[in-house]
């Protein structure tokens, strides 16, 4: 059923107004809102638009120079071209008459070659008929000459061996003479080699007592401490550093006795400790050995002896036992050879002692390091002496200010004498010459000599300037005003 609608009621006009009223601001507001957006919309598509067309200025700017850039290389491509016309045209030219030279010399070669050979035949011919006949007649003059003068060469080449056969027999006899001495050396030679391999034999037999005597413990550690002890005194530490020898320190867990072999003392009350008591049993066995599968056995011990040493010296912690404690224990290796073998079987030797706290020292590396040491002693001299000569300079300087007093002291004194000296000198002159020189003018008493005029001191003691020498900076100066360069006081007027 279709609803009817009464449009004339109250309620629904009322309704519609209020619908009307409700929709025409949000209808306004729709509308000024598309407004906004229209007129954004053109301010933009109006830029847009004068950017555009800037640009296509600049386009039209760089297609009119493009242009003339084209109709100037067109131009200049229409010359090049003419200009390699030109070209083409003077190199085919040239090709021409180039070939005409050619062909012109290969005929005059041709024609010269021919003309030689048949002047050369000719030559030829003639020379060779002509050096055949100077030949025979020339031979013949010398066979002529050579059978009347044989015997006179017969008598110059004996004349001229002569002297060449007495030379060959000093030769010979010289040669003679030479082998003898050659057997004498020979044999003096022969006994030198004996006695060298005598000598040899004698070195080996010392060598092996000498290997002997290292094994024994007592006798290689003592050979170390010559060795460490010829070390320091090669680098010149007896001078500048005090080391100590046969220290013992008692290891405070089980009150074992251990012997550093050296304490080095460094400057700021620093030590290092040296231990030269390296096993080098395993390495002396290798070298008296002459399988090589043992040599290299014991090589390895030797490595592996070193190493339990390094663990050993740690083990003891030295820089436990001194005062103040050191950084580190020097392990002295009395011979190069000692830790090249070692670090050839086992290269973590150095970073096992540096883990460890041991440093390895050979001879050479020894010697370096006593050298820095030397070279801090040097150091803390120096710095004793700066000390001491800057103690002598605060004294100096503390002197320097009491007598500056003095002299303050001494300036007041002068300042009052010159016043007082002045002030006489002023009453002198006001009450004294006054009535004196009264008596030079009366007659009876002419002849008497005019006194004088003793005249003021105009210079004041100079003020100390010195900061140093002022000190007390309470006390007041001398009334003075300095007008010139060394500073010297205005006269008192």
């Amino acid at each position: 059923m279709m609803l009817s609608l009464n449009w004339q009621s109250p309620e629904l006009i009322a309704g519609c107004l209020m619908g009307a009223v409700i929709l025409i601001p949000a209808l306004i507001i729709i509308a000024m809102a598309k407004g906004r957006r229209l007129r954004d919309q053109m301010s933009q598509a109006i830029a847009d638009n004068h950017v555009k067309t800037e640009a296509m200025d600049v386009q039209r700017d760089i297609l009119l120079e493009r242009d003339h850039e084209i109709s100037i290389l067109t131009n200049e491509l229409a010359r090049v071209r003419q200009d390699h016309a030109v070209l083409e045209s003077e190199v085919r030219h040239e090709r021409a008459l180039l070939e005409e030279q050619k062909k012109l010399l290969v005929s005059n070669h041709h024609a010269l070659s021919d003309a030689f050979k048949s002047l050369s035949f000719d030559a030829l011919k003639q020379n060779n008929q002509t050096f055949l006949d100077l030949a025979k007649t020339t031979l013949s003059q010398f066979q002529e000459q050579a059978k009347g003068d044989l015997t006179a060469r017969q008598q110059e080449i004996a004349g001229l061996v002569a002297p060449v056969k007495e030379a060959l027999v000093g030769v010979d006899k010289k040669i003679h003479e030479l082998e003898k001495e050659r057997v004498s050396a020979y044999h003096v030679l022969r006994q030198q080699v004996q006695e060298l391999v005598s000598t040899q034999q004698q070195l080996r037999a010392e060598t092996s007592q000498l290997v002997q005597a290292l094994k024994t413990p007592s006798v290689r550690g003592r050979w170390g401490e010559m060795q460490l002890k010829r070390v320091v005194e090669m680098a010149g530490m007896l001078a500048y550093c005090d080391f100590l020898e046969q220290v013992h320190a008692a290891d405070s867990a089980d009150m074992q006795k251990m012997r550093p072999d050296m304490v080095i003392r460094l400057p700021g009350g620093k030590q290092i400790i040296v231990d030269a008591k390296a096993p080098l049993h395993a390495y002396l066995e290798a070298m008296s050995t002459s399988d090589e599968a043992v040599r290299l056995a014991k090589m390895k011990d030797h490595a592996r002896h070193v190493k339990n040493h390094i663990s050993a010296l740690s083990k003891r912690g030295y820089w436990e036992q001194f005062d103040p404690t050191p950084d580190f224990v020097v392990l002295f290796l009395p011979g190069e050879m000692f830790f090249s073998a070692a670090l050839e079987q086992d290269p973590s030797l150095i970073e096992a002692g540096v883990h460890e706290k041991v440093i390895l020292a050979t001879p050479t590396t020894l010697i370096a390091m006593l050298r820095a040491v030397s070279y801090g002693w040097r150091q803390e001299s120096l710095a004793s002496s700066a000390r001491e000569i800057g103690e002598l300079g605060r004294e100096l300087y503390t002197r320097l200010a009491d007598m500056g007093g003095h002299f303050r002291k001494l300036g007041r004194h002068l300042g009052q004498t010159v016043e007082s000296f002045n002030q006489s000198v002023g009453s002198l002159e006001r009450r004294v010459l006054v009535t004196a020189r009264k008596f030079q003018a009366i007659d009876s008493l002419s002849g008497n000599e005019p006194i004088e005029e003793i005249k003021p001191v105009e210079s004041m003691p100079r003020t100390l300037a010195a900061r140093e020498l002022i000190g007390d900076t309470d006390r007041q100066p001398l009334p003075s005003t300095e007008t010139s360069e060394d500073k010297r006081e205005q006269p008192i007027v």
